[in-house]
């Protein structure tokens, strides 16, 4: 139910529900059960989504129909001077040394391949605060690519 019902709304539900399963395997009876007890009521008390689930379902969906696509020239690794010569690697930014550690503008998809929008978060719970975050980093991807 963690994972699947919860999922990011709030994570913390994950590990309260494995620190339960624990502290019954080491303490038992009663004190085990009051764990449980308490991860269960958490869980029926925390916002739910299943947005992740959804995401990841779609994905596997999409990689079993989809097959292999080529990995975009500027994220290959150029261990020889042949690739290099190739472009390999050329245009690649490193994330950590961009403003707010974030390459805006940057794809990693085949270049071919337009965004899936696989997740799709929830206003609920800590899912409401990763739209809001997403919704940022996309108005600087656009900004970026209006620099271009």
């Amino acid at each position: 139910m963690a994972s699947e019902d919860i999922g990011l709304a709030d994570p913390r539900a994950l590990r309260l529900a494995l620190d339960a399963a624990e502290t019954y395997e080491r303490l038992g009876s009663p004190e085990g059960e009051l764990a449980i007890a308490e991860a269960v009521l958490y869980m029926a008390c925390a916002p739910k989504s299943n947005a992740a689930y959804v995401a990841y379902n779609n994905a596997r969906r999409f990689v079993s129909e989809d097959g292999s696509r080529e990995v975009p020239v500027h994220l290959r690794n150029a261990p020889t001077k042949l690739m290099k010569e190739l472009g390999y690697g050329r245009e690649y930014r490193y994330a950590h040394d961009e403003p707010d550690a974030y390459a805006a503008g940057e794809t990693y998809l085949p270049d071919d391949m337009k965004e899936p929008g696989w997740y799709q978060p929830t206003p609920r719970g800590l899912e409401g605060k990763i739209a809001e975050r997403l919704n940022y980093l996309r108005g600087l991807d656009s900004a970026a690519r209006k620099k271009k």
